[in-house]
């Protein structure tokens, strides 16, 4: 995965529900098969955003955790 076609969203510093709902907002400027790296430091997050992806149809193509920031890559369905 190229980082250069990757918007990146930093939630760092919110909690539930804003990193959800400053992700929905960002996804909605984005065209079908853009990728948003949202990074999040709410422990909630491990939840909210994988359930995000299910619910709005939108694919969840990568999480990982850097100590404990966590990184979501989303590609806009």
């Amino acid at each position: 995965m190229t980082t250069e076609n990757i918007i990146e969203l930093d939630c760092l510093g919110l909690l539930c529900p804003l990193p959800v709902l400053k992700t929905r907002k960002r996804l909605q400027s984005l065209e079908a098969g853009d990728l948003l790296l949202v990074k999040t430091d709410d422990p909630a997050a491990v939840i909210d955003m994988p359930h995000y992806c299910n619910e709005s149809g939108h694919e969840l193509v990568e999480s990982r955790e850097d100590g404990e920031v966590m990184a979501w890559v989303l590609r806009k369905v």
